[in-house]
């Protein structure tokens, strides 16, 4: 670690601030890798800036050297991460950092990854580059919140977010909508933050969602779409069906006729047959685990009311948006109250509680 000696200047928080904006910009973006920014400095000038590439390639460090025009002999490189120091699809960054005549790296946190923890430091040092670590750790702890969970327990992160009425109610038939169009659009915005989003397909059935990204210029950020579906229930004329291409839609499924699976696949929508628990019900964090070994990292859930109790209850979610109308909604034949408020606040601590506000909604995002 950094001695004292060693301490870090206002300009190298400045410096590390702007590494950590470059990975925050691409976080949930990157696959399975984790986002990082990079930036070089030479002579207190920055000469190049790289992140992480979508889908995880190249990463951030390569892009920074390779992005520069300067010779970097003398510089110093700010990294949000850990450089990686193994082979895997791509060489070890540590290698083209050595290669670059970059002479000192500063780096704000160690690599959860067991194959990279701490050695990037040892592999560097004896290169006669001069490492510090550990500068704005907090701040990249919180960064690489979803990282961490991923490494640490083989499951995606998960959001999730429900949208109540100022009488608690979250569906009455034939109200569209419920919150304020800033709320709808910061939706649109977490559907691209995350690669995938779950529904159950009761919501699929009752609204006919597009799941989909709808903000200009980042519709090819759309996220995989995943569907509880006990029974393969879900209706054939649905814009989910219709629109299943590239394997962009996954089913979770116990029981179906075989009719309807073949045309399921044949629509090139994957199933997945899973066990019930004694309650004939999924057991979510199996559904999870399932996921995340097909290449899912950041899931979305907008769920109804009995798959949110579900989460909140098994303190599944990471982070949870609740959005709140001033509007009163008329109770329908058919409509539905969120009814976990309590268990909401009881599982999940205040302090890890922030209340905002966007357009005429409130909004309170509960974490872990």
């Amino acid at each position: 670690m950094s001695t004292k000696k060693d301490k870090f200047t206002v300009k190298d928080k400045r410096y590390m601030r702007l590494a950590l904006n470059l990975a925050s910009a691409r976080k949930g973006l990157t696959g399975e890798n984790p986002s990082v920014g990079c930036l070089i400095v030479k002579n207190d000038k920055i000469i190049s800036i790289g992140q992480t590439g979508y889908r995880g390639r190249p990463h951030a460090e390569y892009n920074a050297i390779k992005n520069s025009v300067d010779d970097l002999k003398g510089s110093k490189m700010y990294v949000s991460l850990e450089p990686c120091n193994h082979y895997g699809k791509t060489p070890p960054c540590t290698n083209i950092i050595i290669r670059s005549g970059i002479s000192e790296i500063i780096y704000s946190l160690d690599d959860i990854d067991k194959k990279v923890r701490g050695k990037s430091y040892k592999i560097l040092s004896k290169r006669k580059i001069k490492v510090k670590r550990g500068l704005l750790k907090y701040e990249a702890k919180n960064l690489y919140d979803s990282y961490i969970v991923n490494r640490l327990n083989k499951m995606p992160y998960i959001t999730a977010k429900i949208a109540v009425s100022k009488n608690n109610i979250i569906y009455s038939k034939g109200i569209k909508r419920i919150t304020d169009l800033s709320s709808d659009k910061f939706t649109h915005y977490l559907r691209f933050k995350n690669d995938s989003i779950l529904v159950s397909s009761k919501t699929l059935n009752i609204d006919n969602p597009k799941l989909n990204c709808r903000l200009k210029g980042y519709e090819n950020f759309s996220p995989k779409r995943i569907v509880l579906d006990k029974n393969l229930e879900l209706n054939l004329n649905s814009y989910i069906v219709k629109s299943a291409r590239d394997n962009n839609t996954v089913i979770f499924y116990n029981l179906g006729n075989n009719k309807k699976i073949r045309f399921l696949k044949k629509k090139g929508i994957i199933l997945i047959k899973t066990n019930l628990d004694k309650k004939k019900l999924f057991n979510l964090k199996t559904i999870f685990k399932k996921l995340f070994n097909i290449g899912v990292r950041n899931l979305l859930i907008e769920g109804g009311d009995k798959i949110t109790k579900n989460l909140i209850q098994n303190k599944l979610v990471s982070k949870f948006y609740l959005f709140r109308s001033p509007k009163m909604i008329s109770k329908n034949k058919k409509y539905q109250i969120f009814s976990s408020f309590d268990i909401l606040n009881k599982k999940y601590r205040t302090k890890f509680k922030i209340n905002t506000r966007l357009g005429k909604d409130n909004i309170t995002i509960y974490k872990k």
